[in-house]
């Protein structure tokens, strides 16, 4: 009888303990984060940067104790900026690799459809992309999904009505899209249209690249016919460059103007002296400022002033935002108190950047700002 009650008093404890376990991706000493993003081909630097400072962020956390006594582990998977890829490596990192959370994603049509076949579904938060796409900001009514798609970065909505305002503003009025054919260059082809039709003006003429491709001499064609005054070149470094470089060679001049995606670091040793004067939407502060605070704490991790660059504070800000919800998610972590605790930052000032959600919104920031490549690559803001 008394070992029959032993076995009950065992069970009883053991399915207790069951009960209490943390979730996925928690043990009592670590928490596992996934991130997918390129660390290879074309693309590669992008990704390199970003997890170089996440990384050595976390390692900062993790020597001052880490999060409630636990350490962060980051695995990250390089997906050559192929939506393929990023879907399959979502799926390694919560089946297999146990991620309790995913962090710092890169491109939209990627990160889309992780979202809405992985993720999402999963109920697994993803904090920060690179991707100011409408698809990963429509209304939580209208796609549930989208409920744990934590935005960090404006839209580019946001960075396209800056960049059309500020040519109108300058009296241009022939301005031509260049982009690229994929969910990225689609969703800022739409923003510029969009903030050219508040000045009752429409893009005087349009051409595409494929994604990771630089066959770009059909495009300058098309638009060189319409004698544009600017371009707004919605592409990355790479098919950028070659577009500014054949435009010249066909002995056309315009203003030309891009998004934050393109890599500003990229482009200027891409390009070199030929990369003066183009103008670049930035969706986080100027890292070589080191007067507001979040720069300056940056700036420590990154170590020396060569190693600095938009991607590496961008990479940052979004491992801060993912901090602080964990900070305020306490020990008891489950990935709806996560979600719930995000959803509480309201106007988080991280030192000179704000993040701002709630239950109904996963914006964080509308941070814009232009900046132009002036003599010798130096970006000026």
């Amino acid at each position: 009888m008394q070992g029959i009650k032993r076995l009950v008093t065992i069970t009883a404890l053991g399915l207790l303990a069951l009960g209490c376990r943390a979730e996925t991706g928690v043990t009592d000493s670590a928490i596992t984060i996934g991130m997918s993003a390129p660390f290879s081909g074309p693309n590669g630097a992008y990704g390199i940067d970003m997890r170089q400072t996440i990384q050595a962020y976390f390692d900062q956390i993790n020597k001052s104790g880490g999060i409630s006594g636990r350490k962060l582990d980051l695995v990250a998977l390089d997906d050559g900026y192929e939506t393929e890829r990023t879907v399959a490596n979502t799926k390694t990192l919560l089946k297999e690799k146990n991620a309790f959370a995913l962090l710092a994603y890169y491109g939209s049509s990627p990160t889309t459809e992780a979202m809405n076949t992985v993720f999402g579904p999963g109920k697994v938060p993803l904090i920060g992309t690179i991707s100011g796409a409408s698809t990963l900001r429509e209304p939580l009514n209208s796609n549930g999904n989208g409920r744990y798609m934590f935005n960090v970065r404006a839209s580019y909505a946001d960075e396209t009505e800056a960049i059309v305002n500020q040519l109108v503003s300058l009296g241009l009025k022939n301005i031509a899209v260049f982009y690229q054919n994929d969910g990225f260059g689609k969703s800022g082809l739409d923003g510029v249209t969009a903030a050219l039709a508040k000045h009752k003006m429409a893009p005087s003429a349009t051409a595409t690249v494929e994604r990771n491709s630089i066959d770009v001499q059909k495009a300058a064609e098309a638009i060189g016919k319409a004698n544009p005054q600017a371009v707004v070149m919605v592409t990355l470094y790479k098919p950028t460059a070659a577009f500014v470089k054949e435009m010249k060679r066909n002995n056309q001049n315009p203003m030309f103007m891009t998004l934050s995606p393109v890599g500003t670091e990229q482009l200027v040793q891409e390009l070199g002296a030929s990369a003066r004067g183009i103008g670049i939407s930035q969706v986080v502060p100027y890292p070589w400022n080191d007067v507001t605070p979040v720069v300056r704490d940056y700036q420590k991790l990154a170590s020396k002033p060569g190693s600095y660059s938009y991607y590496g504070l961008e990479g940052y800000l979004m491992a801060k935002t993912l901090v602080e919800g964990l900070k305020r998610a306490g020990k008891d972590l489950t990935r709806d108190k996560l979600v719930s605790s995000l959803e509480s930052m309201s106007n988080v000032d991280f030192g000179g950047y704000r993040v701002n959600y709630s239950p109904n919104s996963r914006q964080g920031s509308r941070f814009v700002e232009l900046t132009v490549v002036g003599p010798g690559g130096k970006v000026l803001k």
